[in-house]
């Protein structure tokens, strides 16, 4: 698979991510991430695996959180698959992405296998 069709693939699955988001799918976020993954969401802790994952998310969609925009995004091809760093806001909250390692997963599709975020501020 070339390296460009992998990023390609990376950008389709935040792409996918964001729409679950969007849509308030707790269950369509968790999908992106890889079955192992692990999620350090600042300043609220760390979560292990999708089930953990699509919790986190739910409670977030529960407090009426949506309309999430990545800003300033940039991919780094890393080892095993691609970085993404960027600034993020949403209706309620603003924060960064320090880092998304997005893999092709066993079925071709690209997920998040580690996420690293943080609030930084309320709106």
């Amino acid at each position: 698979m070339s390296t460009a069709n992998e990023l390609a693939l990376c950008k389709e699955g935040i792409s996918a991510w964001q729409q679950a988001f969007n849509n308030q799918d707790a269950a369509g976020c968790a999908a992106q991430y890889t079955q192992d993954s692990v999620m350090e969401a600042r300043p609220f802790g760390l979560f292990n695996g999708r089930s953990e994952i699509q919790a986190f998310w739910q409670g977030i969609i529960d407090q009426g959180f949506a309309e999430v925009e990545y800003l300033d995004v940039k991919w780094v091809e890393a080892e095993g698959g691609y970085l993404l760093s960027s600034r993020w806001t949403m209706n309620k909250a603003f924060g960064v992405v320090h880092r998304e390692l997005w893999v092709i997963d066993r079925d071709g599709k690209a997920r998040l296998a580690d996420d690293l975020f943080e609030v930084q501020g309320e709106r």
